[in-house]
């Protein structure tokens, strides 16, 4: 079965086409109109070995919310899609695994796992389990001192423009289109580009070790209820 699925959003503010394939090998073609934004995705796509296309034209003359937003909901929705029953998979991922392999031996199923990103620590753990939930935490404070700067260059940078409660949004909107259940945590950190890629490359991780396939489950669902 390929698990793959093709999501068109149009909207006032944004119109989106967004190919994706669970089982790639990290490719991706990233058209957002927002530089970071599109760095973001491709490294999400790199680390989580997913093949993307997303071509984004939304109003970021207004500003960039409705295209962060837009893309997290149609990326989330292409999720859904792609994993279907979700028959199989492993259903549970976190942040970071040191050891990248296809066997589901004691490592590669070790219980918590840390993306490190020079100063910074972050934590992620996913669960494709059919609730969407959202627990956001570490941010808001550095949010503030960071996002707020009275220095011009820190006004400049990309990274601090594109802000941490804009990824809060962007997360968000995964989550109740996959209908995921989803926690990402600075332990700590100070640079915003650190952050900010350090959650995307977390938040990859986890996506990549929760879709995989569990051979012990063959087709039958992780779950006793019976459906996710």
């Amino acid at each position: 079965m390929i698990r793959e699925a093709k999501v068109v959003r149009e909207t006032k503010e944004t119109k989106i086409n967004l190919v994706l394939k669970i089982d790639g090998k990290g490719e991706s073609d990233i058209q957002t109109r927002i530089p970071f934004f599109d760095h973001m995705l491709t490294l999400f796509a790199k680390h989580s070995f997913i093949d993307l296309q997303l071509v984004c034209q939304g109003d970021i003359e207004v500003d960039a919310h409705h295209t962060v937003e837009d893309c997290g909901l149609s990326l989330g929705k292409a999720f859904f899609q792609a994993l279907g029953s979700k028959a199989g998979i492993s259903r549970y991922g976190t942040g970071f695994n040191s050891k990248i392999s296809n066997q589901f031996d004691s490592e590669s199923l070790r219980g918590e796992f840390y993306m490190p990103m020079d100063e910074c620590l972050i934590r992620c753990v996913i669960d494709f389990g059919g609730r969407p939930y959202l627990v956001y935490r570490g941010l808001d404070e550095k949010a503030l001192a960071i996002c707020r700067p009275k220095d011009d260059e820190l006004r400049q940078d990309m990274s601090t423009m594109f802000r941490f409660g804009l990824a809060k949004e962007f997360f968000q909107a995964f989550v109740n289109e996959a209908r995921c259940n989803l926690h990402i945590e600075l332990l700590y950190g100070e640079e915003p580009h650190h952050i900010v890629e350090g959650m995307f490359k977390a938040f990859a991780r986890a996506v990549d070790q929760a879709c995989r396939k569990d051979p012990r489950l063959g087709n039958s669902l992780p779950t006793t209820k019976g459906k996710l």
